[in-house]
């Protein structure tokens, strides 16, 4: 089954599937310069919180990488600027600033054992592409966890794109949903558009569609309809940012899409690695939102579409805890109370997976 590679550590540089320009067009661009990297993320040349954190390991590694430091004392400086840029990129995804404290122990590690620039800067780029395939490793983990979850058949839907574009593995949400349709599940995905940046039409569709996993695209508007037939068997999303309460942070659209499925009594669940896990904030309320340019909601692709009036793009909204049945994540499932639940599994080991908790 087809799966989409976002992100890759080259020879060359950091290669990335420019996300912006699907589904019309499949273009890779080869960054050298970790500004460049920062840029792209910010830009959404690529996008979903692991993936954020892959593209920003990478980046770390690559402002090493070409580094014309020629000390320890004055790349340790550099290095601070380089984690620095790339945190300012996206506010709400914590596997960014995950991602860039691996980095930062990495590269303190090996500047306390080694003065060799060269070893150095190999130890960088070993450790991003390490954090790449553990990625990999995690998505399949969450997809085996989730999949026992789905109807037998049916339909299921999702928001945004949480798929292998997202989390540069085989995705979350859409990892959950690969795993059961090829364990014979006889899967539908009712995909909404995601408003206003389309990550729904342009993307999830567009995945779905090469993986053969058969999919209906629907209007956001449409998603009470749908819900209310009774014909949805779950609602699996991706997630941001998860509160120590269980609180998700989750793309613009997810928190609407809560509520109605507990009033029409239909599953929603959460797919999420650990790393996205910030039990430091108590709840939602603390989660940091970003708030993205007017444009993407009165222009449609440099074309406006709204008068000249001020609009509104918050590009993530918090989903409450009370609405959200369980958790998948690479470690094991999690349930109400999610206080106890998230700490337990966020202490298990990293080669220990639970089997629930």
């Amino acid at each position: 089954m087809y799966v989409a590679q976002p992100i890759e550590w080259t020879d060359r540089g950091v290669v990335m599937l420019d996300q912006r320009r699907l589904p019309a067009e499949e273009s890779y661009c080869t960054y050298t310069d970790y500004h460049e990297v920062a840029k792209a993320i910010r830009e959404m040349v690529i996008r979903g919180a692991p993936a954020i954190g892959v593209a920003a390991a990478m980046g770390a590694a690559l402002g090493v990488q070409y580094s014309s430091a020629k000390s320890v004392e004055a790349l340790r400086g550099e290095f601070a600027e380089i984690c620095e840029t790339l945190a300012k990129t996206r506010p709400t995804a914590v596997d960014l600033f995950w991602a860039l404290e691996r980095m930062k122990r990495r590269f303190g590690h090996l500047t306390e054992k080694t003065s060799d620039l060269a070893k150095i800067k190999l130890g960088m780029a070993e450790e991003a592409q390490r954090i790449h395939l553990e990625k990999r490793a995690t998505d399949e983990a969450i997809g085996r966890f989730g999949a026992e979850f789905m109807p037998r058949e049916g339909q299921v839907m999702t928001q945004c794109n949480a798929g292998a574009l997202a989390t540069a593995g085989i995705g979350s949400a859409l990892g959950v949903i690969r795993v059961a349709f090829e364990q014979g599940r006889k899967l539908h995905v009712l995909v909404p558009e995601t408003r206003p940046y389309l990550q729904g039409a342009r993307l999830t569709a567009w995945e779905l569609h090469k993986g053969g996993i058969p999919l209906t695209l629907i209007t956001d508007n449409m998603v009470g309809h749908f819900l209310k037939s009774g014909k949805v068997g779950a609602v699996v999303t991706g997630a941001d940012r998860i509160a120590a309460n269980g609180d998700t942070a989750n793309k613009i659209g997810t928190y609407q899409i809560a509520v109605l499925a507990k009033e029409n009594k239909v599953p929603f669940y959460i797919a999420a690695p650990i790393s996205t896990f910030d039990l430091s904030l108590p709840d939602g309320e603390h989660i940091p939102i970003e708030e993205r340019s007017a444009a993407e909601v009165t222009h449609l692709k440099g074309l406006r579409i709204a008068p000249d009036v001020p609009a509104a793009n918050p590009a993530f909204d918090v989903t409450p805890a009370r609405y959200i049945v369980a958790i998948f994540t690479e470690r094991g499932v999690a349930r109400a109370p999610y206080k106890e639940s998230l700490r337990a599994l966020a202490e298990v080991p990293q080669q220990h997976v639970a089997s629930r908790v």
